[in-house]
């Protein structure tokens, strides 16, 4: 069977329509499966008609959050949940195209365990949000030596992935890129970004950047690395200064420039404050996780499991 986990937050005006168009096409392919919503403490009617469908649908159910956890606890929570052989992740919007659910089962049918979900575009976006994603998959691709700048949450994964992801303990999880990480035998799906049928993008730019800087500190340290760098780089250009000094102090030149070193400090305190910024953060993660306070809470569900 093929548990289908959907994240949604504020979508009432999608769940049907997913519901409908997912629950058609796997139906109509023969491939048994059931649908996971995932009510990420949505503000709106998103659980109402997640209710609604389950009751209309036996292949329905929900998860219902307590608070907005955001979209990697929705996804740990659907795979959590899910009782199928393999698991696929699709958003509620259907920017992911639901008919590529049958290209990715029957790779799997064929011995595949991991299917990767690629873009061949990104769709409608500003040029600052296609280079501030193209900067931060740079920085996932160095962490995981695999290349991400494609990389998506549509993806299908053997119950044997789904297991090791689930024994992970980090709380801070970043699925799209432990899910590659992970390994096993890997095939990918090329699909075209669509627009959303009805609703806006809950993703503002602010988001989109908490998001990024999360997710880049909860996988990898590379951003401590780039301290070091720029910290070396700053003490060779202060010895290059020193010694061109102490050297026309020798030739008995008055050494001059108020101006330039007022701005050398004010660069150095302002790199050392970012500096400071960053390791704040990863102290932060390490907060988080030593709570151990768990990833999602669930106060609610509604469906039949087909299987226990």
């Amino acid at each position: 069977m093929l548990s289908v986990v959907i994240p949604a937050f504020n979508e009432q005006e999608m769940v049907p329509a997913a519901a409908e168009q997912i629950d058609g096409i796997l139906s109509r392919a023969g491939i048994p499966h059931e649908l996971i919503f995932i009510d990420d403490g949505s503000r709106d009617a998103t659980w109402a008609e997640i209710r609604a469908e389950s009751e209309h649908r036996d292949t329905v159910r929900g998860v219902h959050f307590s608070r907005n956890f955001r979209k990697e606890a929705a996804i740990f929570a659907g795979l959590q949940a899910a009782d199928g052989d393999c698991v696929a992740v699709i958003d509620c919007d259907l920017q992911h195209p639901p008919e590529k659910l049958v290209e990715m089962y029957r790779l799997w049918e064929q011995g595949v365990e991991v299917v990767e979900g690629v873009k061949t575009d990104r769709g409608e976006e500003s040029l600052a949000h296609r280079v501030a994603a193209k900067t931060f998959y740079r920085l996932i691709s160095e962490a995981t030596h695999i290349d991400m700048t494609r990389a998506s949450d549509f993806k299908l994964l053997d119950r044997k992935a789904v297991n090791v992801l689930l024994s992970m303990r980090e709380k801070r999880a970043f699925f799209r890129a432990l899910s590659s990480w992970i390994g096993f035998r890997t095939a990918e799906v090329p699909y075209e970004v669509r627009e959303r049928a009805a609703g806006e993008s809950k993703w503002s730019t602010w988001l989109l950047i908490k998001y990024a800087l999360s997710n880049i500190t909860a996988f990898t340290s590379l951003p401590l690395h780039l301290i070091t760098g720029c910290g070396a780089a700053s003490f060779l250009a202060a010895l290059i200064v020193g010694i061109v000094s102490i050297v026309r102090l020798a030739m008995g030149r008055v050494v001059t420039g108020l101006t330039g070193a007022v701005i050398l400090l004010l660069f150095l305190s302002g790199l050392i404050m970012v500096g400071l910024g960053i390791i704040g953060y990863y102290l932060g993660n390490i907060y988080m996780e030593i709570q151990d306070r768990p990833r999602f809470i669930v106060s609610e569900t509604c469906g039949v499991r087909k299987k226990s």
